[in-house]
């Protein structure tokens, strides 16, 4: 099994509606987001994904949380947990992914980082 990943990171303010502590205060972050993708085979350029596509979509994704406050976005029920970002992030890039020629079933995962030692993972089952 082959895997890629690329990265890239947007900063974003929240706060955790069911949270008990200093949480639920709004507050920011400068996230990290990894996102992976995997196969077996690798194409006739001897890769499993381009990396510019992959890249694209991510950066694209991103750019509409960018600068936001992530309690305005109702995909995350005014809980925008790391876990809700991660998986949110992951089924927009699977959304993108065929407008630019990516192919969706390698994506694998996604990691969002809400300091370097604080990390949230989403994967396709």
């Amino acid at each position: 099994m082959f895997s890629v990943r690329v990265e890239a990171g947007f900063a974003a303010a929240h706060f955790l509606s069911h949270y008990h502590g200093k949480c639920e205060n709004l507050h920011g972050h400068n996230y990290q987001v990894r996102l992976w993708s995997r196969g077996e085979q690798l194409d006739e350029g001897g890769m499993v994904a381009d990396f510019g596509i992959l890249k694209t979509a991510l950066r694209q994704v991103l750019t509409g949380l960018d600068h936001s406050n992530l309690n305005d976005n109702p995909e995350f029920n005014n809980d925008p947990s790391a876990e809700r970002i991660a998986s949110f992030i992951f089924k927009q890039v699977e959304a993108v992914l065929p407008q630019l020629k990516g192919d969706p079933t390698q994506l694998w995962a996604v990691e969002v980082f809400e300091t370097p030692t604080s990390m949230a993972r989403y994967e396709r089952e």
